[in-house]
């Protein structure tokens, strides 16, 4: 599915970053940035402008390519790395910062990437996460059909232990990423910092 997705001509969810991730930018310490299901690399190119060395993970091979061709239009480097968050594992302490961006999984995979995120993370690491919360499926302007794949803030804090909430809020929020993020939107964002 992604591959046909990110074959189509153009960004399928533009060439600006998350919106969140842009207004938060500053939150992040700039160092190891892992961004993870990234994609078309909208968000790894805009990171690396900003001085972050960047490695993004995808189960998209076309799409990481898109992403490299992007890093060069902005003659920054990022690292790709093809593999599905399902056999990818997170070093322990490796990363001053993880970005998580509409990145949607099934529960249990979710859980155990979740917890290598905190493990994963140097001490002041921050992580940041934007994704989906049941609600949206009132609003069907993106995100998968299945309420099971989405987070709330209280599903989180249990599968993010470790980390200390800098930011962390349920809202409804107009997303214009792109031709599959599209309208108004139920999310959750968060920034945790691990102590």
């Amino acid at each position: 599915m992604w591959d046909e997705r990110y074959r189509e001509k153009g960004f399928a969810y533009g060439r600006e970053p998350n919106d969140f991730l842009r207004d938060m930018v500053d939150r992040l310490p700039v160092g190891k940035t892992l961004c993870l299901a990234e994609g078309e690399g909208r968000n790894a190119v805009f990171l690396a402008r900003r001085g972050h060395h960047v490695t993004a993970v995808d189960l998209s091979i076309v799409g990481l390519e898109k992403a490299n061709r992007l890093a060069a239009e902005h003659q920054v480097g990022i690292e790709t790395i093809h593999s599905d968050l399902a056999h990818y594992r997170i070093a322990p302490e490796s990363w001053n910062a993880i970005v998580s961006i509409f990145a949607h999984l099934p529960p249990p995979l979710r859980q155990r990437v979740h917890r290598e995120v905190v493990a994963g993370l140097r001490p002041g690491g921050v992580f940041l996460l934007e994704a989906y919360t049941p609600d949206q499926l009132n609003y069907r302007t993106g995100g998968p059909p299945v309420e099971e794949m989405m987070m709330t803030l209280e599903s989180l804090e249990e599968e993010l232990r470790g980390l200390e909430w800098l930011h962390a809020q349920e809202v409804i929020r107009d997303v214009q990423e792109g031709e599959f993020h599209h309208g108004s939107g139920a999310v959750v964002q968060l920034i945790g910092r691990k102590l």
